[in-house]
């Protein structure tokens, strides 16, 4: 028995020491398969109704993940913290998270100015703020590195607000945002984007959060005086929707207003109650797009079915938001990227420092904070608001969706994408900058215009100058039994013409403003103190004036210039003649004169008789025949085709000259000219003259800058211009008139016998009509003025008032006729120089072809000094200088000469010292054929071949019987000797 008890015990102990061993082997097991904790804070408002909502989609997204990702060796671990109702609390819950939590991570918070305050926090203790919510565009993740946006960038919802605004080409616009970061971070982008599209600003104002109703309708009074009715709105949900309902109630959610929001009232919908809602009929707004994915679906319905379980008492519970779906995905991405970083247990490091540490740096550094935040930056996947990828810290959006309220919701009219802009749905192909049809405030059949003309429903006061001179541009009459004025004139026609074409009617009354006469700045000044709705009259645009007021472009001409009186040139000049042609065109055609006639010359040298004698007669003759071609009186023969092409163009361009000449010169002796007293500013002042101008004009200034200080005179009718120009400036007048285009042209259309417009004319922007700083009237009256300067009612009613353009006939008297200049007759001198010039040059050529046999051997038989180059030269110029005794014309005499027995015709004469053109005797046996007759320009020596020994039939024949058969015979050839 013992021995079986000592057996059973040593049983038990072995099994004892097994389980032991098993149990510490499974203990080891299980603590390496628990995952790390990551603990992350959650800041939520906790007791609203959209903070509790926001933590079911928070806790579901853990869930899911988890789920989806069972061996995770990392495991988040939510801390929720209340931010109650100040951003102090929330900046407290953060330390409270870091500090007492150890958290690697917060989630939140959930408006702007809570994340100003949180994110230095996180910044300084390297925990990541990761913020699905505050949306300001002051939140910068450059400027805190360790914030991150995981929703979309406010100032991205401003290019599509702007395209809205563009789609249906309204150019004002009135912004009223919230009070907060939130609200005003938006402004600059918003004020860009707007820029953007040549939309103006008119007015912006911050509303606080807090704002009483008394507030809130202070200023709606104050926008529904205003003429714009386009306004957008960027608040939160919750003041949005007390905004709006003062607005129903003050009727500006009436016809003909236009309310354009932000996602701070689409993407909160759920939110608004229904008399807010009902207050917000016709609000267009944005939204982030969400495609409605098998994923989203299934989310929203287990999101229903758990917040009706954990609030039983919830009334209404609606579809999930943007926000819970961003809310969800920012949870979703800190578990991936908690599991892609490996992140441990939290460790803070206590910076070490010998100077004292304030209650920031007691929070210490988180050792895991870096990590994480990269792995978060580097998360990429499909969540349920699209695709989850972070660019500079902040999420991207695909599209924003626009939406209409209508009913008890929002109905989508079209969407805005970076790269296609507006269009009615995401297709590429779908038409850009067109929406859907919207139900705009009041249910209005149109498209409101988005401004109205009179916002008290008063008619407008419409300020005119009154005008003591040139009343056919504004006249204001005497007043009628009445009361009444009778204001007329071409500027009010022309206004009244403008607004019955305008596609929507304006009352308006015209006011006389009896203090312009002296000067239109205190007239412009109405409008820019807002004392009159507009002005219409002769008011000049320019810079200064459009500092303080919009002008519509302009209806008249533009400029300023002078006017000044005319006398008739009676001075007589002797030199008259010379006038009709400028001295290029003299100088040009003495030139062609002298080629045309050295190329006849060239030609005709060798084959002509005519053309040869002594030096001096050729240069004569080359001049002479050149100038003879004006009266036609040439004589010479010309034997050459060459030549003859030469004179026939030549003597057509000698005739269009000469007709041109004359007719000119008649004109100038038979026409009676007027010559202006003064033709430069520059003469005025030299001559210390006065000049006068109109009263009340701009151009005064201008005129002191010029220099004429104290030399003006003013006047303000066109017969005081008239009366001081004609006594002149030393008689108590004046010697111009300086005024704008319109004025000077009426005047001149009056008295257009003895004045005219000289000098420069000085830029200006003509007349306009004056409307106050960013009227959307402006845009439209412009078109206007367009339209009707196209069309034939301008011209009706210039006409009405200016009389028919050009009816002063003898206004072109006072110009003299211009002289004629080279530049007149271009075309005929190229073409004389170009036929000439290929004449010579084709003569040339042939020359050298046809004598190339002779003028080798001239060559050859050249001498004398100087260098080969010079006595080739001389050699070719000897040969020119000979007959051509081919040529028909010498082929005769040569004949002729024969059958008389000359036996001296056929011989190359040559001249000695003894000839007797040199004064010498020659030999009885030595005559020369031709004494005087064989010389020209070429001849570069003594010799010529003219000159050789000739015998005579008989011995003791007398050398006067040689004499005169050496004449009869030359002249029976045809050459003319000198006598």
């Amino acid at each position: 028995m013992a021995r079986r008890s000592v057996q059973s015990s040593l049983l038990f102990f072995t099994l004892l020491v097994a389980a032991l061993v098993g149990y510490q082997v499974s203990l080891v097991a299980t603590a390496q398969n628990v995952p790390a904790r990551v603990r992350v804070g959650v800041i939520l408002k906790m007791g609203s109704t959209v903070g509790a909502r926001l933590r079911v989609g928070i806790q579901m997204a853990a869930e899911d993940y988890y789920a989806a990702n069972p061996a995770s060796a990392t495991r988040v671990e939510l801390l929720f913290k209340d931010s109650g109702t100040d951003v102090l609390r929330a900046a407290s819950a953060a330390v409270d998270l870091i500090k007492n939590e150890q958290v690697q991570a917060i989630i939140g918070p959930t408006t702007s100015a809570e994340a100003e305050f949180i994110a230095p926090i996180g910044n300084s203790s390297h925990v990541p703020v990761i913020s699905y919510s505050a949306t300001s565009p002051s939140l910068s993740p450059a400027q805190t590195p360790f914030f991150v946006r995981t929703a979309a960038n406010d100032s991205f919802q401003t290019a599509p607000v702007a395209a809205i605004l563009d789609a249906f080409r309204w150019r004002a616009a009135v912004v009223v945002c919230e009070d907060s970061p939130y609200g005003t971070g938006i402004l600059p982008s918003l004020a860009d984007a707007l820029q953007g599209i040549g939309a103006k600003i008119m007015d912006r104002t911050a509303v606080p959060t807090d704002a009483s109703d008394d507030r809130l309708d202070a200023v709606l009074y104050r926008f529904k005086a205003m003429p714009t009715r386009v306004f957008v709105v960027h608040m939160s949900y919750s003041l949005a929707g007390r905004f709006f309902r003062r607005a129903k109630m003050l009727g500006m959610m009436s016809e003909g207003y236009v309310w354009v929001a932000t996602d701070g009232v689409g993407t909160f919908m759920d939110s608004f109650t229904p008399e807010e809602v009902d207050a917000m009929q016709g609000v267009v707004s944005l939204r982030p797009y969400v495609q409605e994915t098998d994923a989203v679906k299934n989310f929203s319905s287990r999101f229903k079915d758990r917040l009706r379980r954990e609030n039983p008492t919830a009334d209404d519970v609606r579809e999930p938001t943007v926000l819970r779906f961003w809310a969800y995905d920012t949870a979703w991405a800190i578990a991936a990227a908690a599991e892609a970083a490996g992140v441990t247990s939290p460790a803070f490091q206590t910076p070490q420092t010998n100077m004292a540490l304030t209650d920031l740096d007691r929070l210490g550094v988180s050792a895991t904070g870096k990590k994480l935040l990269n792995a978060v930056l580097n998360t990429t996947f499909d969540g349920l608001a699209g695709k989850f990828r972070l660019v500079d810290g902040q999420l991207q959006l695909p599209a924003y969706e626009v939406v209409n309220i209508i009913g008890k919701g929002a109905r989508t009219v079209g969407f805005w994408r970076p790269e296609s802009g507006i269009s009615k749905d995401l297709n590429a192909d779908s038409a850009k900058t067109t929406l859907k049809q919207i139900l705009w405030p009041g249910e209005p059949r149109d498209t409101p215009k988005g401004w109205t003309v009179s916002p008290n429903g008063q008619k407008l006061r419409v300020d005119v100058p009154v005008k003591r001179g040139f009343t056919q541009f504004v006249d204001v009459g005497n007043v009628s039994t009445t009361g009444n004025r009778n204001i007329t004139g071409y500027c009010i026609d022309v206004f009244d013409e403008l607004m019955k074409s305008l596609l929507y009617p304006v009352n308006y009354e015209y006011v006389p403003y009896p203090d312009s006469s002296q000067s239109y700045e205190k007239l412009v000044g109405q409008v820019a103190t807002e004392k009159a709705d507009l002005v219409v009259g002769d008011v000049t645009i320019t810079a200064s004036r459009m500092a303080e007021v919009d002008f519509t472009m302009p209806f008249t001409e533009s400029g300023w210039s002078m006017v000044v009186a005319v006398q008739k040139d009676t001075g007589n000049n002797m030199w008259i003649f010379l006038q009709p042609l400028t001295t290029g065109l003299w100088v040009a055609s003495l030139v062609f004169f002298c080629f045309t006639g050295f190329v006849v010359w060239v030609i005709e040298h060798r084959i002509n008789p005519e053309f040869r004698g002594t030096p001096w007669q050729q240069f004569g003759l080359i001049f002479y025949f050149a100038f003879s071609t004006l009266v036609f009186s040439h004589k010479e023969k010309l034997e050459s085709n060459l030549s003859r092409v030469v004179v026939i163009i030549w003597v057509s361009f000698v005739l269009i000259l000469t007709s041109s000449y004359t007719a000119s010169l008649t004109s100038m002796l038979t026409v009676q000219k007027l010559q202006p007293t003064v033709t430069d500013v520059r003469e005025l002042l030299r001559r210390g003259d006065y000049i006068g101008f109109q009263e009340g004009t701009f151009i005064i200034p201008l005129l002191e800058k010029m220099g004429f200080q104290y030399r003006m005179r003013s006047y303000s009718t066109a017969d005081q211009y008239a009366d001081a120009l004609s006594k002149g400036s030393a008689n108590g007048g004046v010697a111009a008139i300086f005024d704008e285009i319109p004025y000077l042209k009426l005047f001149l259309s009056q008295y257009c016998d003895g004045y005219t417009m000289v000098g420069p004319i000085y830029k200006t922007d003509g007349f306009g009509f004056v409307f106050p700083r960013g009227s959307p009237m402006v845009d439209d009256v412009s078109r206007a003025i367009l339209t009707l300067a196209e069309g034939e009612k301008m011209a009706q009613i210039e006409k009405k008032w200016f009389g028919d353009p050009g009816s002063c006939k003898s206004q072109g008297s006072a110009v003299g006729s211009s002289n004629l200049s080279f530049r007149s007759f271009g075309g005929l001198f190229l073409i004389t120089g170009v036929v000439s010039t290929a004449m010579l040059i084709i003569y040339l050529v042939t020359f050298f072809y046809r004598e190339r046999n002779e003028l080798r051997a001239a060559e050859a038989a050249g001498s004398g000094s100087g260098s080969p180059s010079l006595r080739r030269l001389r050699a070719w110029m000897q040969h020119y200088d000979r007959k051509d005794l081919k040529s028909p014309t010498f082929r005769t005499f040569n004949d002729e000469s024969m059958r008389n027995g000359s036996e001296y015709a056929s011989r190359t004469p040559r001249w000695t010292d003894e000839s007797p053109c040199n004064g010498g005797v020659a030999d009885a046996n030595r005559m020369p054929e031709e004494a005087v007759g064989g010389m020209s320009p070429f001849s570069v020596s003594r010799s010529s071949e003219m000159n050789g020994d000739i015998s005579p039939a008989a011995g003791d024949t007398p050398a006067s019987e040689f004499d005169n058969s050496f004449e009869r015979r030359a002249g029976e050839a045809g050459t003319s000797q000198p006598r």
